[in-house]
């Protein structure tokens, strides 16, 4: 299981809170938090959680992008993008 921290204190200032608010796809694994308010994404794998941001890519095609949940959706995927086993995985 691979899972992904979005801390709070990134540029949308993300929380659960958030992510039920503006109803933001959820991956398979689902989402969770932690005390601290980060957002936590669970994938099986590294595949599953590059898939979930290119399908978060083209969702966010649809909504505007000044938007608080255009700003969500783009940390989530630069935390994917971001992780270092995801990387890792990419480059292998």
């Amino acid at each position: 299981m691979l899972n992904i921290d979005i801390p709070s204190n990134g540029a949308s200032g993300l929380t659960f809170n958030q992510l039920e608010k503006y109803n933001i796809p959820a991956p398979p694994n689902g989402f969770s938090s932690e005390i601290n308010n980060n957002v936590i994404i669970h994938f099986d794998d590294e595949q599953q959680a590059i898939d979930y941001a290119h399908d978060l890519d083209e969702y966010s095609n649809s909504i505007e992008s000044e938007s608080q949940e255009f700003n969500i959706i783009a940390d989530i995927i630069k935390a994917v993008g971001d992780d270092e086993f995801v990387q890792a995985y990419i480059q292998s």
